[in-house]
């Protein structure tokens, strides 16, 4: 066979490449050829026979010497694979550890983990701890209806009659810019000591509670002050609540007003910007005020909306979309003579916070031209409500219109959607200001069951945009106790630091009547709501007996997820709901599709599955086998997952018992235990312990060494029995010590890791031992000292053979500094019990392999000599194929691992690259591997992602400037008395104090003042081995310049060995397959949307009730303003003395308290 000539064609090649297979002895050895079988595993020191040397193959005008043939590269795969086995055989101790296991089969027994009791067993725990919080929440609305029913309403109340304490008033003490602090607040403000507690995380006091209130709504209203009148009666049933039940965290009370009440008291966490938080505009208040929601925006976009008018609607919209939870769908539209959805969105879809950032990014394209058309608006607004064929929420269906005022009141298009049942609502929003007749617009809210609303000026947005959930409480609250319902919420972060939680929910309504045989009122007065911590719920899950891989999910009806091992969010914004859904923790597949629709209808079920999963460091994937079983939660709208793997259907439970009844010293006394004191160390090699919760005095430590400290210090204390100790972890612990030491002893003592190449043996265990030997080699260890959480442990498990973890690296990180640093390659395996006919794997052993020591002896490994011959170098005149080691001028030969990161290689200057993705080291034999399916690509993306905010500059949307006048307009008197000189004027004075609506970024005005980071979306990208198993041989053609490689998969291992010719031409090059995390915008939404994943709403609505009194629809008037008042704003504005913003709140008689 002739081997074709290296050429480096002058004309400029194809990029694509083409993998042929490479002729081998007159035949073709293509991807499904069936290799060799391979011999007993031996050792280096006990290599095969001398090679016959193959035959001089060369084509004219080529070298003397030619490319390895097939079978001689199967050779050496062998050669590398007998090597391993050999190594890890003698060192690694799997065999031995069996039978260590084996020999103190008196000491533990094996425990079987039945995946249906468990699961039942732990929702039942949840259903308890949550019932406990619904009885609370039931104490609390009713003490709350029967306080506001016997309250009577003091039309004359003043701020010094009332006595509370102000959570913000120590924040606004401290700014010297406060308002309350330059005016002087006259409310008897409390000063509280408060006391550390660790259960939240918060100096509270447990005697009193606190009292919010937003910024932009003053305190010293009559409507807030009768608000904190009643409200202080909360206090005592608070207090009461907890001695009943002191697991208790934040009791809560959020007012249809504002105010928010809330047990015990703490200081309010003030951000560092402007305090926006209201809690009308939380989830849990949103979620509990009112049903889900059918809702379309539609937005006057017609020329007669003036440039500042036009920036109010699209501040309005946005605000309009934070009052929508994902239990609510929506659409936005604007209208001149025709309407059209301002984003890509063509229909209802679910209000998500991915689906909300589209819109509002796209209402700020919004431009102003053409004429007024409502009837446009209209009707493309009812024939969305419509449209039957889409997921929507089915319960209330509003339209929501802004325009800055029109003549024509649309009656026909009422008469053919809407009338006579009204099922629509309407509500109206007349923006800026003017001089047109608003008389229509309230008829279009009062004859369709809605409110009209006047937002003159950006103060006036938030009030304005929110208080339609008032008219959306009515049916509710006529509806009694069939609507006293308790709902759970999504996941969400706790605004005073509690981290993430979820609460109960249920509204209070207003039980009195306007007067003696009037109309029941029909005001919602709040919602009531008691946070739990997922920490809370966590504690009842079992952990450790679930192994390393097995765990429990939870999620809700919107298939979110409430627990999840991959449930970690990197920042939170506590605006928005934590919404992870099950589909993205996990690697989407059809089998996860259907648990999922199974879980969210409510439904028990069990399934094995093969599937995927991504490794704890995010660079591997494996397919492995996983156990579903599934419960739902009763009494709350979650369901209950659990998953197991094979092997971890039995674990152990050590039985320590007859070594306790013969100590009755503390347990530093029992046998084993001081193979955990440092002084053993030098001899029995370094332990790690996992940092668990062993004991409930220990103080845990990041440091391990310390940690250890402190158990050692606490073990001296503590009898074995101690009921303050988990007994199964600290036995288990104590019986892991003894058995990894014992392998010490009979295994790892008497070898010489130097003769091997090795710096260390190791294993770890399910007990949450890491023995590391010798002692000297933990310095360098940088593995997890909790084996649960280490990558190279879990990894094990899930693979049958030896897996090669290289240490990892970053393309834009420094290469690994050979000569300063020792460089080490994991290589572990798990080793399997079978007792009884019951198989597990608690225990994972390895060796670390000296990379510079190794790269040498691959090179011997994959060459043409036996361990007696000298290294020979093909020459023109020597007849031979060319190999790793002699001819690594011309062969590059490389172990790349099942992600695609290089583990070993023949060329020196690539031994500080081992651990980076090959695609960096080789891009061309890169992607030649995963054109040839060696390799397959898996794509995911992470929506928990952190990222460092964008200059302002580079933002997206630039910040919302406002009108600025031109010196011709100041000279001109028509301009001062016009309705843009009035809106500009009013827009100064609130932008004195609402500035923060004018920037780019909302959220950063409420945010925590330590997040420099905000929440963003990252796509992954992971390899895997593709299914191609056998050897091949394959030509990379990029036409006059190409290069032969050989692949083929080494057996028992996570390495696939490939050698290939050096790349000649730059020419050659051709595209490079990324591996990196990078940013990203995310599955793109306008196609997501039109396959929207399943879920369920709420199972209750209400949207309708007879009894409903609609008169009560809203009013204003608009009125030219004087040039009087414009004279008295100017000069406000001149001595710098703003007037303190009132929200006009349109209250209603029954808002009378």
């Amino acid at each position: 066979m002739a081997v074709r000539a290296r050429t480096c064609g002058a004309s400029r090649p194809d990029p694509a490449q083409k993998a042929l297979p490479w002729p081998s002895r007159g035949s073709r050895l293509g991807p499904g050829a069936r290799r060799p079988a391979t011999g007993p595993p031996r050792p280096l020191a006990l290599l095969l026979p001398p090679l016959l040397l193959l035959p001089l193959l060369a084509a004219p005008g080529a070298s003397a010497y030619s490319f390895p043939q097939q079978h001689t590269m199967q050779h050496w795969a062998r050669r590398l694979e007998q090597e391993i086995d050999g190594v890890m055989r003698i060192f690694g101790g799997v065999q031995q550890l069996r039978e260590i296991y084996k020999d103190n089969r008196n000491l533990f027994e094996v425990q079987e983990n039945e995946p249906q009791k468990l699961v039942e067993k732990v929702a039942g725990d949840i259903e308890s701890l949550l019932d406990r919080k619904v009885q609370a929440l039931k104490r609390l609305a009713d003490a709350a209806e029967n306080f506001q029913k016997a309250h009577r309403w003091q039309d004359n109340i003043k701020e010094e009659d009332i006595v509370y304490y102000d959570a913000k008033a120590d924040a606004e003490l401290d700014d010297p810019e406060s308002e309350d602090v330059e005016r002087g607040s006259k409310a008897s403000t409390l000063r509280l000591d408060f006391v550390e507690d660790s259960n939240f995380k918060n100096k509270v006091n447990y005697s009193y509670t606190a009292v919010q209130i937003p910024t932009d709504i003053y305190k010293g209203s009559t409507v807030i002050l009768n608000e904190l009148n009643w409200t202080e009666a909360l206090e005592n049933v608070f207090m009461e609540n907890r001695r009943q039940d002191p697991t208790l965290l934040w009791q809560v009370f959020g007012s249809a007003t504002g105010v928010t009440r809330y047990y015990p008291a703490t200081p309010w966490r003030a951000p560092k910007k402007i305090d926006l938080y209201d809690v009308r505009r939380r989830p849990w208040y949103i979620q509990g005020a009112s049903s889900p929601k059918d809702m379309v925006i539609i937005v006057d976009v017609s020329g007669s909306v003036s440039g500042l008018t036009l920036k109010l609607m699209k501040t309005s919209v946005c605000e309009m979309l934070d009052t929508l939870s994902d239990d609510d769908y929506v659409n936005v539209a604007s209208f001149n003579e025709k309407a059209q959805p301002v984003s890509c969105f063509t229909h209802l879809v679910q209000a998500n916070v991915r689906n909300k950032k589209v819109f509002k990014e796209a209402v700020q394209g919004m431009v102003a031209k053409g004429t007024t058309g409502y009837k446009a608006g209209f009707e493309y607004a009812f024939d969305q409500l419509q449209n039957s064929n889409i997921t929507r929420a089915n319960c209330n269906k509003m339209i929501m219109m802004f325009t800055d005022g029109g003549e024509d009141r649309v009656q026909d298009v009422f008469e053919k959607y809407n009338w006579p049942n009204r099922t629509v609502r309407v509500f109206t929003f007349s923006v800026g200001q003017h001089n047109y007749d608003v008389t229509p617009l309230q008829w279009m809210a009062c004859t369709n069951k809605g409110y009209y609303f006047e937002i003159p000026s950006i103060g006036a947005i938030r009030i304005n945009t929110q208080e339609y959930l008032d008219v959306l409480g009515r049916p509710m609250v006529l509806a009694g106790k069939e609507a006293k319902q308790v709902q759970w919420t999504n996941v969400y972060e706790d605004a005073l630091g509690l981290g993430m939680v979820v609460t109960g929910t249920l509204p209070v309504f207003n039980l009195t009547q306007d007067g003696p045989g009037e109309k029941k009122n029909q005001l919602i007065l709040g919602v009531m709501g008691i946070d739990v911590a997922l920490n809370d719920i966590k504690r009842l899950t079992p952990n450790y007996t679930l192994g390393a891989n097995g765990y429990v999910f939870a999620i809700d009806l919107n298939g979110y997820v409430l627990l999840h091992p991959n449930l970690k969010p990197q920042t939170t914004n506590f605006r928005e709901p934590v919404t992870l859904d099950f589909l993205d923790a996990e690697l989407e597949d059809e089998n996860k599709e259907e648990i999922r629709r199974s879980m969210i209808d409510g439904n028990k079920g069990h399934k094995q599955i093969r599937t995927l999963v991504k490794s704890l460091d995010e660079r591997y994937i494996d397919e492995v086998t996983r156990n579903y079983t599934w419960v739902p939660i009763r009494s709350t709208n979650y369901s209950l997952g659990l998953v197991l793997p094979p092997y971890s259907t039995f674990y152990l439970q050590a039985n320590l018992s007859d070594q306790i009844l013969q100590v009755k010293l503390p347990i530093s006394k029992l046998k084993d235990f001081e193979f955990l004191l440092p002084s053993s160390f030098e001899s029995e090699g370094h332990v790690f312990i996992a940092p668990r919760e062993y004991c409930k005095d220990l103080n845990a430590s990041d440091n391990n060494t310390e940690f250890l400290k402190n158990f050692i210090e606490l073990m001296e204390k503590v009898t074995p029995d101690s009921k303050q100790c988990n007994n199964f972890l600290l036995h288990n612990l104590i019986l892991d010590t003894g058995i990894t030491q014992q392998l010490v002893e009979r295994v790892w003592r008497d070898q010489d890791l130097n003769t091997y190449s090795l710096l260390a043996v190791f294993a770890a265990t399910d007990g949450g031992i890491t023995r590391v030997f010798p002692n000297k080699a933990a310095e360098d260890w940088t593995e997890n000292p909790e084996p649960f959480n280490a990558s190279f442990y879990r990894r094990s498990l899930d693979n049958h053979g030896y897996v090669f973890k290289p240490p990892q690296q970053d393309a834009l990180l420094r290469p690994l500094e050979l000569e300063n640093d020792t460089v080490g390659i994991l290589v572990s395996t798990a080793v399997e019990l079978s007792l009884g006919g019951r198989t597990l794997r608690p225990a994972v052993v390895g060796v670390k392999l000296d990379l510079e020591a190794w790269a040498e002896k691959f090179k011997v490994l994959a060459s043409n000599r036996t361990h007696q011959d000298q290294p020979q170098k093909c020459g023109p005149n020597s007849h031979c194929e060319m190999d790793c080691e002699v001819n690594n001028e011309d062969l590059l030969c490389v172990l790349i691992d099942d992600g695609g990161f290089l583990v070993l290689s023949n060329q020196n200057h690539q031994w500080d690259q081992v651990g980076r993705f090959f695609s960096e080291v080789d891009a061309n034999l890169m992607l030649a591997l995963y054109n040839n399916s060696f390799y397959t690509r898996k794509e995911s993306y992470d929506y928990q992602a952190a990222c460092a905010p964008l200059p302002p500059g580079n933002l997206g949307a630039a910040p919302r400037g406002i009108f600025v006048p031109t010196i011709a307009d100041f000279l001109n008197l028509a301009w001062w008395t016009s309705a843009a000189a009035w809106s500009l004027f009013q827009q100064l004075l609130y932008g004195l104090i609402y500035h923060s609506w004018f920037q780019a970024d909302p959220a950063e005005a409420e945010g925590n003042p330590e997040v420099r980071e905000s929440s963003c979306v990252m796509k992954q990208t992971q390899y895997y081995f593709g299914s191609v198993n056998a050897s091949y041989n394959a030509i990379i053609d990029c036409g006059n310049c190409s290069r032969l490689f050989h692949a083929q998969r080494l057996i028992n291992t996570n390495l696939l060995f490939v050698v290939a010719e050096k790349p000649l031409c730059s020419q050659c090059e051709a595209g490079r397959l990324l591996q990196k995390e990078t940013h990203s915008d995310g599955p793109e939404q306008c196609e997501l949307v039109q396959r929207p994943r399943y879920r369920r709403g709420p199972h209750i609505c209400f949207d309708y009730n007879a009894t409903e009194d609609t008169s009560d629809c809203g009013r204003g008037a608009s009125f030219p303003p004087s040039l009087g008042v414009l004279v008295s704003l100017q000069l406000l504005l001149l001595l710098g003395l703003p007037p303190r913003p009132q929200p006009q709140v349109h209250a209603h008689p029954s808002r009378r308290l």
